[in-house]
């Protein structure tokens, strides 16, 4: 085993086997700086920044409450309408900033947008839960007192005093669970240390802190982007070096080649002394040279006139940037968007090469990426917001719940699970999808919840629109598109379908 090479490749690279929060908490910083800056500075990094969002949480996170209602006497038509319910009020809290932000700027998909931007330049997301008193709602003209501040990651602290159960700016109890979290407060120009505890008296959180670990000890994130930093730095170097390049060499240049006498003829005609030969080639060549500055002309008038017998004019085209440049600045992208999270053509905007089979396999190795970083960060901080929101909501009356709000806290986890639905997943060639779904649906090998996720559509609010649509078309005496016994249309081959699109 760890047999080298002759050259002693392995022995020659000096390695240690760290503790990985220690390599955390020793490079956060520095990487969080050259995340911010990358990001800040590049087009292109910026981009794959906002297609992460994109593929992760779309316009927004639509919420599909599943709650176990059973032991509170709920039969299902009664759970469906407490669910409908819930989902109005929540959609009417989400988009109000007044309402759900402790600034009154933002709401709850922009600040999902916000978190994700921070996981990515820092490795986490952090924010605060508070509650709003009646007097100062009445102020603002509000009415939830849920309010959530999004604090920037760099807020908390780095302090370490492990003997006291501090690290990083956490404090944990003797089982490893996080207690308290030291934020650096701004208040009037002057940052302030400020203890935050992480749960209130009942269990709720106060401090919303949301990474995805790589280790079982580590107690904060760091940003996706730091094996990548070497490389992108180097990436962006090149970029530089060749564009410079490129402007230097692009400016026109112009080379007349001449059999005309150089310097050294000149000093050969001195040595002829005060000959009347001498005088002869000296207005010969006089003549040339007066001939010569009316040859060529590069400036807001370009010219040239005919040349002397054995002249050649060259123009010199740039050498810049050579054939193997493309293949190594996209060696070098694939890297990067490799630790981003997302796909190479989405990362380079560059689609020149690719067939339907290469995007099936890209989106197809890509997308449990987004799942995984939708349901492991954006639906953390929508869930953690909605349990607050909801409390609030059942302990004020707003929403009906039997048995009150003490039934809620006795069966508290069971009434506010919930499941967030993100956007559809990319497909290459629409029709053939759909034909896909239907095919599973027809052989029983899915159902209309699972083909409406896979599209990102709220299987309930689908339901919804298909019945009041029925009835509609019932109504008013017209045939509902929604009737199985309507006639179906004929389905449509692969080369027909390819045969109209072309007309």
């Amino acid at each position: 085993m760890l047999r080298d090479t002759k050259s002693g490749i392995l022995a020659s690279r000096r390695v240690a086997l760290p503790d990985h929060r220690s390599e955390v908490r020793r490079s956060w910083r520095a990487a969080a700086a050259l995340a911010m800056d990358f990001i800040q500075n590049s087009g292109t990094l910026k981009g794959a920044c906002d297609q992460v969002l994109v593929d992760t949480v779309g316009v927004e996170l639509v919420l599909s409450p599943q709650p176990d209602l059973s032991k509170l006497g709920y039969d299902q038509k009664e759970t469906d309408e407490w669910c409908s319910l819930v989902k109005k009020r929540w959609k009417r809290f989400a988009w109000n900033p007044h309402e759900c932000d402790q600034r009154g700027k933002l709401t709850v998909p922009q600040m999902v947008d916000i978190g994700l931007r921070w996981y990515i330049a820092y490795g986490e997301i952090t924010g605060m839960l508070s509650y709003m008193p009646r007097a100062m709602r009445r102020r603002y003209g509000i009415t939830t007192g849920t309010k959530v501040l999004m604090t920037p990651p760099h807020r908390l602290m780095q302090d370490t005093i492990e003997a006291e159960g501090l690290y990083q700016g956490v404090w944990h109890d003797e089982n490893g669970r996080p207690v308290a979290y030291k934020f650096r407060d701004r208040r009037g120009g002057i940052d302030v240390p400020a203890v935050y505890p992480a749960m209130d008296g009942q269990g709720r959180p106060i401090v919303l802190h949301i990474f995805d670990p790589a280790d079982a000890d580590d107690v904060r994130g760091i940003s996706p982007l730091t094996p990548a930093f070497r490389r992108y730095a180097m990436s962006e170097v090149l970029d530089d070096s060749v564009l410079q390049s490129f402007v230097l060499q692009n400016i026109i240049s112009v080379i007349l080649t001449s059999p005309a006498p150089s310097a050294d003829a000149f000093e050969g005609l001195e040595a002829l002394g005060s000959s009347e030969l001498k005088h002869e080639f000296a207005q010969y060549f006089g003549a040339m040279m007066d001939k010569a500055k009316d040859k060529i002309s590069v400036g807001d008038d370009p010219r040239v006139v005919s040349l002397a017998p054995g002249e050649d004019l060259h123009f010199r085209t740039p050498a810049t940037p050579g054939p193997d440049y493309l293949p190594f600045k996209a060696a070098l992208s694939r890297e990067t968007a490799r630790a981003i999270g997302c796909t190479h053509a989405s990362f380079s905007m560059d689609h020149s090469d690719a067939t339907y089979s290469s995007t099936r396999m890209e989106t197809a190795s890509i997308w449990p990426i987004v799942l995984r970083r939708r349901e492991r960060l954006a639906a953390p901080l929508c869930q953690v917001i909605y349990d607050a929101w909801l409390d609030e909501e059942i302990g004020e009356g707003r929403i009906p719940l039997k048995g009150g709000y003490s039934a809620f806290q006795a069966h508290r986890d069971e009434v506010c699970w919930a499941q967030w639905q993100g956007p559809a997943k990319p497909s290459a060639d629409d029709y053939k999808s759909a034909r896909a779904s239907s095919e599973r649906l027809s052989n029983g090998t899915s159902s209309i919840e699972i083909e409406a996720a896979e599209l990102g559509i709220d299987p309930d609010e689908l339901f919804e629109q298909r019945v009041a649509g029925h009835r509609r078309y019932v109504e008013a005496g017209m045939r509902s598109p929604y009737d199985r016994d309507a006639p179906a249309a004929s389905p449509v081959d692969d080369e027909e379908r390819k045969r109209t699109e072309a007309e």
